[in-house]
């Protein structure tokens, strides 16, 4: 029997292992079922399909006992947004069974981990449901294609172009998707490692950990894992989880140390407080460094001065998007609503007496990155001395209305 490392209280409540991952969870819920020592386990299948093949596969080969445990199957649909109300009764049912040690979810391909982890740490007003009465989150588990990685990353077709949407709404690409996926986990199976070439297999590992610092990652060959490694770990905490991307933590470092660089992987922070010219700036992003795998962070765009925009980049995507207004564009009125002061207010370290918050800040990562080309490039899109004192809405602005 595997053994628990918390303590009592954590060990009473039923713990929870979620698997996420575009390819290969199924191989690896499979094996694990068949090494789990003699744990009693509820299974829960996701597929967006209407015929659940995923749960067939797990029924077939799984080795489930039919008279002690129990495989749930949840279709045409996802746990992560449309199926979320069915995950949690689901879940508190098998919680108040009362007859498992373990539960093991297998989310759908296109399934973002992070919804999923917060149907287990907030309640449920509506429902009235409070999973983490019952059970404990232990482990995200996120598995990774070692083969088909790059193919994916580099794509520039959306989850609808491959008839994989979770709905008509669904405008994902599948890149974003993936990384959305790596960065929020506990742990980072690398799969099919025997079909890539271990030089290969080198650089991606180094990637990987850069994007997911806090993961631990295993390598794995037809989905043959070592049970331990992702059942009562004790390794999930949503806090940790939710700041564990590599953009996030090297914004965060106070100075940057580059510990990887001399493997070619490497990442730095652009951080200027002088706005991009908007026009200017779409032509960089059009003469985009093909040495950049990730990046993201916020942008001061001197047409639009008031407000603040966010951009992410995974492979051959970009998007930009609103982040609402800086703090120095709110009115004293507005400081007054938000802040209960006009004057006195939360101030970064950035903040600056004559622009406040607004401010460029963006993380790259990226294989034999040349930050000084990068840097020396993107200060060409600033605005310059003139340019400044210039009535910066007379800019011509080609970029996309948000």
């Amino acid at each position: 029997m595997l053994i628990d490392p918390l303590d009592a209280d954590q060990a009473s409540k039923l713990p929870v292992t979620v698997l996420s991952g575009y390819l290969g969870k199924t191989t690896i819920l499979n094996h694990v079922l068949h090494n789990r020592e003699g744990l009693r386990v509820a299974v829960i299948v996701n597929d967006l399909s209407e015929i659940n093949i995923d749960a067939a596969l797990v029924l077939e080969k799984g080795g489930l006992s039919r008279t002690e445990e129990k495989l749930v199957e949840m279709s045409n649909g996802c746990i992560c947004c449309t199926l979320r109300d069915d995950l949690l009764q689901e879940v508190e049912k098998l919680a108040l069974e009362g007859r498992f040690d373990y539960i093991l979810i297998e989310s759908t391909g296109i399934g973002e981990p992070l919804p999923v982890a917060q149907t287990f740490t907030y309640v449920d007003e509506e429902q009235g449901i409070d999973l983490s009465k019952w059970t404990r989150l232990d482990c995200m588990v996120t598995v990774v294609d070692a083969q088909n990685f790059w193919l994916d990353y580099h794509t520039r077709e959306s989850l609808k172009d491959r008839n994989q949407e979770a709905g008509e709404e669904d405008k994902r690409g599948v890149v974003h998707l993936l990384t959305d996926q790596i960065e929020f986990c506990d742990v980072l199976i690398l799969n099919k490692c025997d079909l890539v070439s271990e030089s290969k297999l080198d650089e991606l590992e180094r990637v990987l950990r850069t994007l997911q610092p806090r993961a631990e990652i295993i390598r794995t060959s037809r989905g043959q894992i070592d049970p331990k490694k992702i059942l009562h770990t004790g390794l999930f905490d949503f806090e940790a989880a939710s700041q564990s991307a590599g953009w996030i933590q090297e914004l965060q470092k106070e100075e940057h140390t580059p510990e990887t660089e001399e493997y070619g992987i490497s990442s730095f922070v652009y951080s200027r407080k002088r706005p991009f010219h908007p026009e200017r700036f779409l032509n960089w992003l059009q003469r985009w460094p093909k040495e950049i795998v990730r990046s993201k962070g916020i942008l001061w765009i001197a047409s639009r001065n008031n407000r603040a925009f966010s951009f992410s980049q995974a492979g051959v995507s970009r998007q930009l998007a609103s982040a609402g207004l800086w703090t120095a564009a709110l009115s004293p009125e507005e400081k007054l609503a938000y802040f209960d002061s006009e004057d006195n207010f939360p101030k970064s370290k950035d903040w600056d007496d004559e622009w406040g918050d607004r401010i460029i800040k963006l993380v790259f990562i990226g294989i034999h990155l040349d930050k000084y080309h990068i840097s020396r490039s993107l200060d060409q899109v600033l605005l310059t001395d003139d340019e400044m004192k210039s009535n910066w809405r007379e800019m011509n602005d080609p970029l996309p209305r948000i």
